[in-house]
């Protein structure tokens, strides 16, 4: 696509993301399984590479910056990273934090770089709590009206992402992008 001069943002939209949405559609329809999601996250994710260059020297405008992190406690990752691969196709400025990050370092992160979106994932119910911690300390430090914040994993609802003062629940990656081009 790049050899026959397809601008990157036509291969992102019409390429990367209507494939993504193929992969959605059949991993709903339980066609698809995780290691087939990882896989063309992954893909999604090796082209994003390749084209972040392009897209840099194009000045395509990014859709917004936004940061994503397992929320302390929680090593798990899979889930967080097919969201974050899927938000970058999907035209987002992403920043992974990482696993078992401290609320302090999230808060910190939303102080010093003013992203648009915070994402927030735990796999496990006792880790949950941490999603809470960093809401209230943003909203203690001035910042929680900066910053959108999103809520998934295997063990958070949308009562719960409600009961938080989070801005919205993702079920998965494909509902972040949903959600957060419903926010533009």
């Amino acid at each position: 696509a790049i050899e026959a001069d397809i601008p990157p943002d036509k291969i992102i939209k019409e390429g990367l993301t209507a494939g993504m949405q193929v992969v959605g559609e059949k991993f709903s329809a339980k066609e698809y399984f995780i290691p087939d999601m990882l896989a063309s996250a992954e893909a999604v994710g090796a082209a994003m590479d390749i084209l972040k260059p392009l897209l840099e020297s194009a000045h395509v405008e990014t859709k917004g910056k936004f940061a994503i992190a397992t929320v302390q406690g929680d090593i798990h990752d899979i889930g967080k990273n097919i969201v974050a691969i899927l938000l970058k196709g999907a035209g987002y400025e992403v920043n992974d934090l990482g696993i078992d990050v401290p609320t302090d370092k999230i808060v910190e992160y939303v102080k010093n770089e003013d992203p648009d979106y915070l994402g927030l994932s735990a796999l496990l119910t006792t880790t949950m709590v941490a999603m809470r911690e960093v809401i209230d300390a943003l909203k203690s430090a001035g910042l929680r009206d900066k910053v959108k914040v999103l809520v998934g994993g295997a063990a958070v609802s949308e009562e719960f992402a409600s009961e938080i003062g989070a801005d919205a629940y993702c079920l998965d990656g494909f509902e972040a992008v949903k959600v957060l081009d419903s926010f533009q």
